[in-house]
């Protein structure tokens, strides 16, 4: 059954990509023909299953986490950080499993959904998880982030080689704790108390006082000890790594360091540094975390929220005021009013204001006396308008957008690879 699957799986996905895209469909075509489909692909690979999860930059962690392996000489297969569901999983796989079913890559590292990671978990039997925090995110989703806590324990309990966690999360330092009798050997990675506290708590708990940051000796096999715009150094063992970034911010230093644990728990003896910080170089940004897109002869910098800590991480790691700012929200953010507690003083005025949740986003920055020039719900002409100002005289084009607007412009602009697509 396993080949018929593959090969209708492959027919539904060679029919979607003349439409110019890709969609999980192909994997639920897949997964409807050979319910055990992913148990079996990961079941001969050497260094096993790794899961990526948490709130926020998980998956700016795992495509460094493929990039530092495979500088290693790795082989490595990933899912697209918009296929973290189990038919995106399996629609990704269509590209390179054999008609047999099993992967032949060394290792399989994938970002998982907190909420279907524990599903994920009784399938694809992580040997190693990687935890990179815990914060507030998709109360629409999840409610409360202790509810988030317990789905990452449950498939952290699975793990028995390797567990990495955010050793400033005392969160996840908790769990760490009660999964020791799992059998995994467990590391930590860290910012150094000094570099911590130079930036905010969110960080490491985004803005609940509940979610404690972690205090007193750690022990972390990866240390972040200092940062200037892109470039970061990490300390491993003691000894100093230079590397550079996709983008700017700490946050991106700590998924480096995070990202770099858990290689160091996989290849162990086998980490090079120079490989690290190689592999890290050669890593473009994912889609819309900080990644610069080409529109005629400009720039433009796009940026992604989803929740308050993504949000606020990204304006506070804005230079100076923009000059040009453009915002599009949608219903992929059901519910936008957890902007009202965010601290938006790094901007001065939004250019152009789009999507469904533009009016209500329009009166939160009243709020702030930020003005909004203008306000063009529907997203193609507020683009082209947006686009039409003139080059800014610094800096470059402002983008700030939840995901869902962030795929659509993408398109608009012309990039037409879809994330998590199959």
């Amino acid at each position: 059954m396993t080949p018929l699957a593959v090969l209708a799986g492959r027919l539904a996905r060679a029919i979607l990509r003349l439409r110019g895209g890709g969609s999980a469909a192909p994997g639920r075509v897949l997964l409807a023909l050979s319910p055990r489909f992913l148990s079996r692909a990961v079941k001969d690979m050497p260094l096993g299953v790794v899961f990526v999860s948490g709130s926020n930059g998980k998956s700016t962690t795992t495509h460094m986490l493929v990039s530092i392996l495979r500088a290693h000489g790795v082989s490595v297969f990933s899912n697209p950080s918009g296929a973290n569901l189990p038919q995106g999983i399996a629609s990704a796989m269509l590209a390179s499993v054999p008609l047999s079913g099993r992967l032949s890559e060394d290792v399989a590292v994938l970002e998982v959904d907190e909420a279907f990671g524990p599903r994920l978990a009784t399938q694809l039997t992580p040997h190693s998880v990687l935890l990179v925090n815990l914060q507030v995110d998709q109360l629409n989703r999840f409610y409360d982030p202790a509810r988030v806590a317990g789905m990452l324990e449950s498939f952290a309990r699975v793990a028995d080689r390797h567990l990495v966690v955010n050793g400033d999360d005392q969160n996840l330092v908790a769990i760490a704790e009660r999964v020791a009798s799992s059998g995994a050997s467990q590391s930590q990675f860290a910012v150094s108390p000094e570099l911590l506290a130079t930036g905010p708590a969110w960080l490491a708990r985004g803005d609940n006082p509940a979610l404690a940051v972690a205090s007193g000796d750690r022990h972390a096999a990866v240390t972040v000890t200092a940062l200037d715009g892109r470039a970061a150094t990490l300390s491993l063992a003691g000894e100093p790594v230079d590397i550079r970034l996709p983008a700017r911010g700490l946050h991106y230093a700590v998924d480096a360091a995070g990202a770099t644990a858990m290689a160091l728990a996989l290849l162990g003896d086998r980490l090079d540094r120079a490989s690290v910080a190689a592999g890290l170089a050669a890593m473009e940004p994912v889609y819309g975390r900080g990644e610069i897109l080409r529109s005629g002869d400009e720039d433009i910098e796009m940026l992604t929220m989803k929740n308050p800590p993504s949000l606020q991480v990204n304006l506070d790691y804005l230079d100076e005021y923009p000059e040009q700012v453009f915002v599009a929200v949608d219903e992929g953010t059901p519910d936008p009013s957890w902007i009202y507690g965010s601290d938006l003083s790094r901007l001065d005025h939004v250019d152009v204001l789009t999507g469904t949740k533009a009016w209500q986003l329009a009166t939160r920055f009243g709020y702030s006396d930020i003005a909004v020039h203008e306000v063009i719900p529907e997203l193609a002409p507020a683009l082209e308008r947006f686009l039409s100002l003139p080059r800014p005289s610094r800096g470059m084009k402002t983008m700030i957008v939840n995901y869902e607007q962030m795929m659509l412009v993408r398109k608009h602009l012309g990039y037409l690879d879809l994330e998590g697509g199959a």
